[in-house]
């Protein structure tokens, strides 16, 4: 098969613009093996594979027979190459071993074509690899390499290889050079074929040897007809020959046994066929050789860490003073009259870092002996996705381990935005376990107590797949259509901007959803505490360690910038607390009774038959609200304190 262009991946001996010398041999071991064709290193869509590559070893470099397949983007490539729009190729290599400045060996992974003009002469690009915080980590063994060569399409193909003219060279060539390019494979061939033809040039024959690929002998006196070496010789082996009988009684074998594989295995058996295995290969990964990972849906986490907001310094600061409490307002005056103070309250909250990490180990006798994929490189990215996912976790609802648990991520370092404290968070409940209720009260809560929401612009709503299922089956009680054709539809009657489902909220049984801006949660962490990548190499165990960490704080900053929505118990039955009386001119403060409801003024309880209570002069009491069982529940944490001050 004709290759559809061809040219130079890398040209050994050629120093590189940094210093760096590609030494001959150095990708040796790859000698006709194929690698994925792709353009300008895409490896985020499937559909940038162009098609393969067969690597031939030679000693001024490796050279690269390119095949596109049928794609539509490989039509395009191919239009774009034979038109000469794309001239360069570039190769993308790692595990590179160096002696000084020269690279004695290393594993092509890929081959890409790029656009000319970019690389005018021999460079070596290192691969970096940019983080959600806007950290850069550089692959050390990772590079990518150009050569600055231009590819060879069509007639310039069908010419490579032809004679030049010289007796001995061959398309630019020497024999010997031909020779040398060749694999074990071809040279076996070429052994046979000359000792073929000396075995009957020496044979005793008389006459001149007249060399001819006609299978017919045409022995004429005087002249000897040789035969093709490849056409059958007595010496060579002629493989078993599989009859149509042979076949059917096979067939009915294989019905017998339940198994076509055992049936062939006995017909070999009877008949001596050696290598019956060729018949059922091995299987084939269908995705490339690198395991895939068993993971939750991740689509949340990069959305969510990138548009948190970042600061440089690992210990963050949030400091408030509320001005919506009525003491806080302006006063009118009256002529005459004592003007009065005004009373406000602040609130400071600091949070420092905490060190996530983790930590892997891979024996070398293992990496080694892992030739089909990148086992290190597969390692680091496992580590850096879970990483994320476990600072984006901490962040949203926390990470579910035991408060005694050593791994625990202290949640006084990354707040979880579930559990943070009412200042910072609107927590509302709603009971959907109850048969007369429905998702529709959810909606309504969500609705009916938006204004509560401080937060930044248009937030978005965090849940699970259930419930998003949930809304997406709720029907008209009149006609049982659906109410909601589309998330999109749910979205805008929550008036948020998006609905993300998060898997590892499936833990929490009580959580219905978390609306927030992202932008409202600020990660702090000084330099060098960004994510960080370290390895190292135990020569006690012949081990190498792999380390991804990271040392941040995190926490809500803006105040009520997040509702969360808890369901309850379905037997609970939903209260309203009645809001106290108060005169803060005689500090007479009334407690007004209401059924599934305990108040209580710090740790003591305060009730109708008690009051008036009396507040002194200048002072302020804080009267709290609590469900008096788990058989009431509030509609919202906001309707359960109230502050009172008198007058001084």
């Amino acid at each position: 098969m004709k290759a559809d262009f061809s040219g130079y991946a890398t040209k050994a001996g050629l120093r590189c613009l940094d210093g760096v010398t590609i030494m001959p041999g150095a990708f040796a071991h790859q000698d006709q093996m194929t690698v994925p064709l792709v353009y300008m290193h895409g490896h985020t869509d499937v559909e940038n594979i162009l098609g393969h590559a067969l690597l031939t070893n030679r000693p001024d470099g490796v050279w690269v027979d390119a095949f596109f397949n049928k794609t539509k983007k490989a039509v395009h490539a191919k239009e774009a190459v034979t038109n000469k729009d794309i001239k360069a190729l570039s190769i993308w290599a790692n595990n590179l071993q160096k002696q000084g400045q020269n690279v004695v060996h290393g594993i092509i992974r890929e081959v890409s074509l790029v656009l000319a003009g970019a690389n005018p002469g021999a460079l070596i690009d290192p691969v970096s690899i940019r983080h959600s915080d806007g950290s850069t980590t550089e692959l050390d063994d990772d590079v990518i390499i150009h050569t600055g060569e231009e590819i060879q399409v069509d007639s310039e193909l069908e010419h490579a290889g032809t004679d030049n003219g010289d007796d001995d060279e061959t398309g630019g060539a020497t024999l010997e050079d031909v020779y040398d390019s060749f694999t074990e494979v071809q040279k076996d061939v070429v052994h046979f074929m000359i000792g073929e033809a000396v075995q009957e040039a020496t044979a005793g024959s008389v006459g001149h040897a007249d060399t001819t690929t006609d299978s017919t002998d045409q022995n004429q006196e005087g002249t000897q007809v040789t035969h093709n070496v490849f056409e059958s010789q007595e010496d060579v082996t002629t493989g078993h020959v599989l009859t149509h009988d042979a076949m059917k009684g096979i067939l009915e074998q294989a019905s017998a046994l339940g198994s076509l594989k055992a049936a062939m295995d006995g017909y070999a058996l009877q008949h001596g066929i050696d290598d019956i295995e060729t018949l059922f290969p091995e299987a084939v990964a269908i995705d490339g050789n690198t395991p895939a990972w068993i993971t939750r849906r991740m689509e949340w986490v990069s959305g969510f860490l990138n548009d948190t907001r970042k600061v440089p310094f690992a210990k963050i600061k949030s400091h408030f003073a509320d001005l919506t409490m009525d003491q806080a307002r302006a006063k009118g005056y009256i002529k005459g009259n004592l003007k009065k103070e005004q009373f406000f309250a602040t609130s400071r909250r600091e949070t420092g870092p905490k060190t996530v990490y983790k930590k892997q180990k891979l024996d070398r006798d293992d990496i080694l002996d892992i030739t089909d994929f990148d086992v290190v490189a597969w390692i680091r990215q496992e580590m850096q996705f879970m990483l994320k996912e476990e600072v984006a976790r901490a962040a949203l609802v926390g990470d579910g381990r035991e408060v005694d648990d050593e791994d625990k991520i202290d949640e006084d370092k990354i707040r979880p935005i579930a559990t943070d404290d009412e200042f910072y968070v609107e927590t509302l409940y709603v009971n959907v376990g109850d048969s007369n209720s429905s998702y529709n009260e959810i909606i309504d809560a969500v609705i009916l107590n938006r204004y509560k929401y401080k937060g930044t612009g248009t937030p978005n709503f965090y849940t699970t797949e259930l419930h998003i299922g949930k809304f997406l089956t709720l029907r008209e009680e009149d006609t049982g259509k659906r109410m909601y054709r589309t998330l999109a539809d749910v979205a805008a009657e929550l008036r948020v901007a998006e609905i993300i489902a998060v898997e590892v909220m499936e833990d929490e049984s009580d959580i219905v959803g978390i609306i927030v801006n992202p932008a409202d949660y600020t990660f702090g962490a000084t330099r060098g505490g960004e994510v960080t990548n370290f390895d190292d190499f135990d020569i006690d165990y012949n081990q190498y360690k792999y380390l991804a960490e990271t040392r941040v704080s995190g926490a809500l900053t803006l105040p009520k910038s997040a509702l969360v929505i808890r369901s309850v118990a379905s037997d609970a039955a939903l209260v309203t607390p009645a809001a106290p009386t108060f005169d803060p001119e005689t500090g007479a403060l009334t407690i007004v009774n209401t059924a599934g409801v305990v108040y209580k003024h710090g740790v003591t309880t305060v009730n109708a038959g008690g009051s008036p209570y009396t507040v002194d002069p200048g002072d302020t009491w804080v009267i709290d609200a609590t469900p008096a069982s788990a058989s009431y529940y509030f509609a919202t944490s906001s309707d359960d304190q109230w502050s009172f001050t008198a007058d001084a």
